[in-house]
């Protein structure tokens, strides 16, 4: 699959989200939230998630998000080969799609979902220093979490959620120097992300 055409994809998507939002919304029965993962920021990097949650299907909610960050040593060493190899990995950016589930038509409680995104990575080496790569992969995940309401006005919420993902790379370079940089195939992420709901 080409960028192009999954950028393509990307665009349909988000375009089917904002127009069963405007039909909402001209309903009254819209509800928006802005979340964020603090965790992102101690990397060196930013999370914005934008989630849209009609009243006509009061168990899903949609969403779209933008988010980069230094990869961890610890996530980079999770491919054996990619393991001491003096790896340094930069997610530059990333474009995702959601979906969640509630299992509580409140939207609180347990939820599955899924995510379809693009990310451009950049990684260095200190065998080769001056040098880099860049490469673009799509990422599948699946994942399930829970929301949490603290207190009684139910605007705030705590979100932690882990999940399992399937990445591929569609363009590109890995190798810096004299070595390559593993892309696995399948990724493991878990974090907490904190929500606002107008």
């Amino acid at each position: 699959m080409s960028i192009h055409r999954f950028l393509a994809g990307l665009q349909a998507a988000a375009t089917a989200m904002l127009l069963l939002s405007t039909h909402a919304f001209a309903q009254g029965r819209t509800v928006y939230s802005l979340e964020t993962d603090p965790s992102t920021f101690a990397f060196n990097g930013y999370a914005l998630h934008l989630r849209i949650a009609p009243a006509a299907s009061r168990h899903w909610v949609l969403g779209a998000g933008v988010y980069a960050l230094d990869l961890p040593n610890a996530m980079v060493d999770l491919d054996a080969a990619n393991r001491g190899q003096g790896w340094k990995v930069r997610l530059d950016h990333g474009l995702g799609l959601f979906a969640e589930y509630f299992f509580d038509p409140a939207r609180k409680g347990w939820l599955v979902g899924t995510q379809l995104a693009v990310q451009q990575y950049r990684v260095t080496n200190s065998n080769s220093p001056g040098s880099s790569a860049r490469f673009t992969n799509t990422l599948l995940m699946v994942h399930a979490g829970y929301r949490w309401y603290p207190g009684e006005n139910r605007r705030w919420y705590v979100q932690p959620w882990m999940g399992v993902g399937y990445s591929n790379k569609i363009s590109g370079q890995t190798t810096v120097g004299t070595r390559t940089y593993d892309v696995a195939p399948l990724m493991l992420f878990a974090t907490v992300h904190i929500g606002y709901t107008f």
